[in-house]
């Protein structure tokens, strides 16, 4: 049997699943943040030379250990600094490898641009990101032919 009826409104809702990923290896740690739409995850590993090279390896077991992947991710924000020049120049690369590979939008912000406000807290990057008008893909790769 078939219904119809005017007053019978069916609403789906749909459901967008935003997972962002804070990267911040201009400090003494290397700090990594997971955004999800009901959670909030993070690590931090010492801030070492050795650390720097593995930064892909510790991103992908760390975004393992809450069963997601780097596909899984729509925004990376990643400090700029100041801080120290080594590992953010490899954080950078990193995260570059990741918007030519798997199309992820990425932000670099520095403490620094967030001028007067008072809470900056790693759980509120995203939100400075757009209340401050930060340019996604600020530092742009260059594609070669």
């Amino acid at each position: 049997m078939i219904l119809f009826s005017s007053d019978l409104e069916l609403v789906l809702e749909k459901i967008i699943i935003m997972n962002k990923l804070i990267i911040d290896v201009a400090n003494e740690k290397i700090f990594l943040m997971i955004i999800t739409n009901n959670d909030i995850y993070n690590i931090t590993r010492e801030n070492t030379k050795i650390n720097y090279e593995k930064l892909t390896t510790i991103i992908k077991d760390f975004l393992g250990s809450i069963s997601l992947k780097i596909g899984d991710i729509q925004k990376i924000y990643i400090n700029r600094g100041p801080g120290s020049f080594a590992g953010i120049r490899n954080s950078l690369s990193v995260v570059k490898a990741f918007n030519i590979s798997k199309k992820i939008d990425y932000y670099c912000y520095s403490i620094r641009d967030f001028k007067g406000e008072m809470d900056i807290s790693y759980e509120n990057i995203p939100n400075l990101c757009d209340k401050f008008k930060i340019k996604k893909n600020l530092i742009n790769p260059i594609y070669l032919s």
